[in-house]
């Protein structure tokens, strides 16, 4: 698990809420907006025990979290953590879309329940949640960060219901960026590489055949970890990137 470093004040207390946020990708980018300043809502969906785990390890650091349950494919849930986030917090003003889901299989194996499942997560679930950080009247600026995926680029075999929702998820950001830039909401998306996390752990990626083969096509040497992308969602949400929007941005140790 991710661990905070020497807190600071590079987000201003900003409330950040960052979706699918107990293990992963997720838990290494929330620990990075605590590390900045940001009080932090951890959303998770079935995993309270690794939310909580967030949560503690932000807090005994000094830093400000809460966890809240949430199903971002429903819009009354969705609606109800910006509510939380209000409450425990004050106005959202980041977004990160993390929660995500894949199958890896033929193109030819595609069943419609793995189509419901990537589009309704990976895409309409971002969709909601900016909507939700849309809706907020009292806010003049912002940034939504979503997670993409370098297949976008790569189109790697095996993945294509995945990397068409990630793809759609691209083309909102870039539409998004547009339609909120005169509200001062910047929207932009991080294109992480494979990465050694919880979820490919699980599925049985890292350590396999299939990993070496990955690592070889990356020019820095390795997988990705959560680590490596957190620094990254910081940066977007600061006033550092305040001249960027609209953008897409491979974090993927050079892999194309």
């Amino acid at each position: 698990m991710p661990t905070v470093g020497a807190m600071n004040d590079t987000l201003h207390h900003r409330t950040a809420v960052v979706t699918g946020a107990a293990k992963g990708i997720g838990a290494g980018i929330a620990t990075a907006l605590a590390a900045a300043g940001a009080p932090v809502v951890v959303n998770y969906r079935t995993d309270d025990t690794a939310a909580e785990r967030v949560v503690r390890n932000i807090t005994e650091a000094g830093g400000r979290a809460v966890a809240v349950r949430a199903d971002v494919t429903r819009r009354g849930e969705v609606s109800a953590l910006f509510a939380a986030a209000r409450e425990a917090f004050g106005p959202v003003r980041v977004l990160v879309n993390n929660a995500g889901v894949y199958t890896f299989a033929p193109f030819t194996d595609v069943t419609e329940e793995d189509y419901r499942r990537q589009v309704d997560t990976n895409l309409w679930g971002t969709l909601l949640t900016m909507q939700a950080m849309a809706a907020q009247n009292d806010i003049d600026d912002g940034a939504i960060i979503n997670l993409s995926t370098a297949g976008t680029v790569g189109h790697p075999p095996y993945s294509a219901m995945y990397v068409a929702t990630k793809s759609a998820v691209n083309s909102v950001t870039l539409i998004a960026a547009k339609e909120l830039a005169p509200r001062g909401i910047r929207v932009n998306a991080i294109a992480p590489s494979p990465s050694d996390t919880d979820g490919t752990r699980a599925m049985g990626f890292v350590g396999s055949p299939q990993a070496d083969a990955t690592v070889a096509g990356i020019p820095l040497g390795r997988l990705g970890t959560p680590e490596d992308y957190g620094p990254v969602a910081v940066f977007l949400a600061s006033p550092a990137a305040r001249w960027i929007t609209g953008d897409v941005l491979l974090v993927s140790g050079g892999q194309r």
